[in-house]
């Protein structure tokens, strides 16, 4: 008979990814996305904005979220429930950045509520928000023998 292990998870459980966020990056999020918006793609009217510079799509760093917490941290099996998401400072074309993610609360029925910090290289805090998730474990039925 094979059993598989229920992972164990902790407040204050900690997970940090890095990310370059380059043209290429940019690129193929507005076609995937379809939000072609010239403040992402196009260097001369950027320029002309209140940034002058293009920025990335907003919705890059929850994809970054997303990345972290079902492949990293609470890994696979996680299923995202709730994103609060608060835009603080625009993210730059060539910009670093880095997602901190913290297990705040754990809730019954295997819920977490888990802190979302984005900063860029300068250490200037660009997203922030609370992520709730239902904890791998429950998604999957262990065999039975």
């Amino acid at each position: 008979m094979e059993t598989t292990a229920t992972p164990t998870f902790e407040v204050g459980q900690t997970c940090t990814y890095s990310q370059v966020i380059d043209d290429q990056l940019v690129r193929a999020f507005a076609e995937l996305s379809g939000d072609r918006n010239a403040i992402h793609l196009d260097d001369a009217i950027a320029a002309t904005s209140r940034f002058g510079q293009r920025i990335a799509h907003g919705a890059i760093l929850f994809g970054i979220v997303s990345k972290v917490l079902g492949m990293d941290m609470p890994g696979v099996g996680t299923v995202y429930l709730n994103q609060t998401c608060n835009f603080k400072l625009p993210v730059f074309i060539g910009d670093t950045v880095t997602l901190t993610a913290s297990i705040i609360e754990l809730l019954p029925k295997s819920i977490a509520r888990i802190s979302t910090v984005i900063t860029r290289q300068t250490g200037e805090v660009v997203m922030d928000g609370v992520a709730e998730v239902k904890l791998p474990g429950w998604l999957f039925k262990a065999p039975r023998g």
